[in-house]
């Protein structure tokens, strides 16, 4: 039988990290010593994840797989003695997550070629890794921009005996880095008891939960500092800057079992005070011009000169303004006299409303009338004076029209007579004890028209 010597998997040029939904291209190169049957030569492209309880297990407690695809690239056949090459293309699905390995799990992307030989002989196969990476931009993480900070007070005792507190305030400068940048730690403590406290220490501490029945938490501190003590009664203020390694990034998108958080710990073993500030590690720096408030304050400013040149374009697009028009002399309002007991108007009325002109004959007057009782001074509706009776007896009853009303009216003939007007009588002081007067009271027109 034949015999393979060499099984080789090489990457188009030698790429070995890619992104999701890009194509991931290479050749198998076989070298043969002697002709050999083979039934198919496949390649295998794969990705799972797989996580365990147990430090470096390789037997895992749950598994999750992203892709799974085998392609042939040789049939049934004799492969000669010498070298043969078989390309290969595989695209990546666009969901899978960055690569990681930790000591609970690990997240792999593998290739496998194998030639799949007849009955009772031996197989070949050969793997080779590539790893994928999922940039994490931290401008797309809300509530990424800004400071990140926390205070704790924490009460101190000696001996049992309580002899005061310790308050503990620290800030870093942003809440999102990518290694390389310096993190900015300002630490205040205010020591309020009467025993010194211990050495201030703070730590970047990457912290991976890997999500079994039972959650498995790896905490690992990636760098460390130590600070001096504070005295009773004393404040004192520590400032230290953390240089942030090359590290995984914060969110494996895509892998449900596994999770990665950073923070920042500040602390002091006496009296026990402990804060964190947590983190976001990425791929992608944060970019001040991807800042919500400048973008709002930038859209803002040119929403106001649209608006100004909008309102520019409409002024000169308009016709010019036309003049006023004069305002109109105000018109005399008409009158209602009372129906209870109408008088003449008061002399300073004769010029009929304020401002206006003196009313004519012809301004007709929407009005109400009462007849004349000849038992004393009253007035009965429907009945008013006119000039022609004037010089009549207050006995004769005619039928001339209403002077100056939009209403004629007549009396009626001796079947009805003023006094059988049921009108309750109103007797002014000046003619409780006079007779009947000989004239009737000038009218509201002939008042006006005086």
């Amino acid at each position: 039988m034949g015999k393979i010597e060499a099984i080789e998997i090489t990457f188009d040029n030698r790429k070995e990290l890619y992104s999701p939904g890009e194509y991931i291209s290479g050749n198998v190169t076989i070298k043969v010593g002697q002709k050999l049957q083979c039934k198919a030569i496949k390649v295998n492209c794969n990705g799972f994840c797989g996580i365990t309880n147990k430090v470096n297990e390789t037997t895992w407690t749950a598994e999750e797989q992203y892709f799974n695809n085998t392609v042939s690239v040789s049939d049934k056949g004799t492969l000669k003695q010498g070298h043969h090459t078989f390309p290969f293309k595989f695209l990546i699905p666009g969901s899978a997550p960055t690569s990681f390995e930790g000591n609970y799990g690990k997240i792999v992307y593998r290739l496998r070629a194998f030639v799949d030989t007849p009955r009772f002989t031996k197989d070949y196969s050969t793997e080779k890794a590539f790893y994928l990476l999922d940039p994490l931009n931290l401008n797309k993480i809300p509530d990424i921009w800004g400071p990140c900070s926390s205070s704790v007070i924490q009460e101190f005792s000696y001996m049992l005996l309580k002899t005061g507190t310790v308050m503990l305030k620290a800030q870093i400068d942003k809440k999102g880095y990518t290694p390389g940048q310096v993190i900015q730690l300002s630490t205040v403590i205010h020591n309020k008891s009467e025993k010194t406290t211990s050495n201030i220490n703070a730590s970047l501490v990457q912290r991976v939960t890997y999500q079994t029945r039972k959650p498995t938490h790896d905490v690992r501190v990636i760098a460390e500092l130590e600070g001096g003590r504070v005295k009773p009664g004393r404040q004192m203020e520590w400032k230290e800057q953390i240089i942030v390694p090359p590290l995984p990034q914060s969110s494996l998108v895509g892998c449900d079992l596994i999770r990665i958080e950073y923070y920042v710990k500040v602390s002091l073993k006496s009296p026990n005070v402990l804060l964190t500030l947590p983190l976001h590690i990425g791929n992608v720096a944060l970019d001040k011009k991807f800042h919500p408030s400048k973008n709002e304050a930038r859209l803002s400013s040119a929403h106001v000169e649209d608006t100004s040149s909008d309102s520019a374009s409409a002024a000169t697009s308009l016709p010019p303004p036309l003049a006023p028009k004069p305002t109109p002399r105000p018109a005399p309002r008409s009158r209602l006299s009372s129906s209870n007991t109408p008088t003449a108007p008061p002399t300073e009325y004769h010029l009929g409303a304020d401002g206006g002109a003196p009313m004519s004959g012809s301004f007709s007057n929407h009005r109400h009338s009462q007849l004349v009782s000849p038992s004393g001074f009253s007035y009965a509706p429907g009945l008013s004076f006119s000039n022609s009776h004037q010089n009549r007896s207050g006995t004769d009853h005619g039928r001339t029209p209403i002077s100056g009303s939009t209403r004629t009216s007549t009396l009626p003939s001796n079947e009805h007579t003023a006094s059988s007007v049921l009108t309750p009588v109103s007797l002014p002081p000046d003619y409780r004890s006079s007779a009947f007067p000989q004239e009737a009271p000038p009218s509201y027109d002939e008042s006006c028209n005086s």
